[in-house]
C-alpha cells in the first residue's frame, strides 16, 4: 500500500508540472488567437472585444487557474474556433484513436510474440538469424511507407486486391461497426507491423537472458526439454520484463498513430491536434495535450504496480533495505553494540 501511495503522489506532481509546461508551452507561441478569428483586416476594437470575451486579457495565472480547475471539474473548456465543447471533441476523437491502437497492439502482439520467442527457442541457427533478420528490417520501415504500400496492395480503387478502404472513417462512427472496423484494419495493420518488430527483438531479448540464466538448466534437469524449459518457465519469468515492453509499446503507439491518421485521413486524437494547433486553438490544444499526457502517466503507473505485483522479489524490498542498513550500522559499531548490551 505504501507503494501505490507513493506512486499516486508522484503521479498527482507530475500532472500537476505537465499542466504548468503545456500552459507555458502553447503561450509561447507566436501569434495571437484573436487576431486570427477577427481576420486580417479586422480593427483593433474588434481584436481587444474577442480577447475580453476569451478571457485572453487577464493574467496567465488567472488563465491557468480557470482552466486547470476546470479540469479537476471534468470540464475541459469550449473550443474557441468552433464553440464545442472541448470535453466531447475530445470523446468523439478518442473514439477513433483508442480503437486504432488496440487494433494496433494486437497484430502486433499476435506477431511479435511468437516470433520473438521463436528467435531464442528455434533449434537451427539459421532460423534464428532469418527471424533477428526480419526484426531488423520490420523496425527499420518507416510508418509512413508501410502504411503506402498497404494501401497500393489491398486498397479499394487502387490497390491490386482492393478489398478495403484506405480514407475516411464512417460518418455515423460506431453506429455502423463493421463499417468502422473495416475503416481501421489497415491503419492498424500498417502500425501494429512496424512496432510487431520492435517487440519482436525486445521478447527475444528478455527471454533470451532467461534462457543464459540457471533456471532453464535446473528445468531441464527436472526432465523438460529445452523448448518445454523456455515456454513454461522461461516465458514466466520473462512476463515483468514485457509487461513493461508492453506498456511503452502502447505509449509509443499513441504517439505513431499520429502519422497514420494523417495518412489515411481519420478525424482522430492526431489529426485533430494538427488542426488545432494549425487554428492557433489555445484552449483546446492544450487540453488535448494535457490529455495525452495524463494517458501517458496513467500507463506508466499501471506498469509500475503490475510489474510489482508480477514479480514477487520487489515485495517487501523496503523492508529488506531497512533491515540491511541497520544490520550496517550494527557491524560498523560494536563498540556501541557491547555498551548497549
Amino acid at each position: 500500500m505504501r507503494f501505490v501511495v507513493r506512486r499516486l503522489m508522484l503521479f498527482v506532481i507530475a500532472l500537476l508540472g505537465i499542466s504548468i509546461l503545456i500552459f507555458a508551452a502553447v503561450r509561447i507561441l507566436p501569434g495571437d488567437i484573436a487576431s486570427v478569428m477577427a481576420g486580417m483586416n479586422a480593427p483593433p476594437e474588434r481584436v481587444q472585444s474577442l480577447r475580453e470575451q476569451l478571457g485572453l486579457d487577464r493574467s496567465l495565472v488567472q488563465q491557468y487557474t480557470d482552466w486547470f480547475s476546470g479540469i479537476i471539474r471534468g470540464d475541459f473548456g469550449t473550443s474557441m474556433l468552433t464553440g464545442r465543447s472541448i470535453s466531447s471533441q475530445i470523446g468523439s476523437r478518442a473514439s477513433i484513436t483508442m480503437p486504432l491502437i488496440i487494433l494496433g497492439l494486437c497484430v502486433a502482439m499476435a506477431l511479435g510474440l511468437p516470433l520473438g520467442f521463436m528467435t531464442v527457442a528455434a533449434k537451427s541457427p539459421r532460423v534464428r538469424g532469418a527471424l533477428r533478420l526480419v526484426g531488423l528490417i520490420g523496425g527499420s520501415i518507416p510508418a509512413l511507407w508501410g502504411g503506402l504500400i498497404l494501401i497500393l496492395l489491398f486498397a479499394r480503387g487502387i490497390g491490386l486486391i482492393g478489398i478495403l478502404p484506405s480514407q475516411g472513417f464512417p460518418t455515423q462512427g460506431w453506429g455502423s461497426p463493421p463499417a468502422a472496423f473495416m475503416a481501421l484494419i489497415l491503419p492498424a495493420v500498417s502500425v501494429g507491423v512496424i512496432v510487431a518488430a520492435s517487440l519482436m527483438r525486445y521478447v527475444g531479448a528478455a527471454v533470451g537472458s532467461v534462457a543464459s540464466s540457471g533456471f532453464i538448466d535446473m528445468a531441464m534437469g527436472c526432465g523438460m526439454t529445452r523448448q518445454q524449459a523456455l515456454l513454461r518457465v522461461g516465458c514466466r519469468l520473462a512476463v515483468p520484463q514485457l509487461v513493461s515492453v508492453l506498456g511503452l509499446t502502447f505509449v509509443e503507439m499513441i504517439t505513431g498513430v499520429m502519422v497514420i491518421e494523417n495518412l489515411f485521413a481519420l478525424p482522430g486524437l492526431g489529426s485533430g491536434l494538427v488542426t488545432d494547433m494549425g487554428n492557433r486553438d489555445l484552449i483546446a490544444v492544450q487540453s488535448e495535450l494535457f490529455m495525452l499526457a495524463s494517458v501517458f502517466l496513467i500507463i506508466g503507473m499501471a506498469v509500475d504496480i503490475a510489474h510489482r505485483v508480477l514479480d514477487p522479489r520487489l515485495d517487501g524490498t523496503d523492508d529488506m533495505s531497512t533491515a540491511r542498513n541497520e544490520e550496517n550500522s550494527a557491524h560498523a559499531n560494536p563498540d556501541e553494540q557491547e555498551v548497549s548490551q
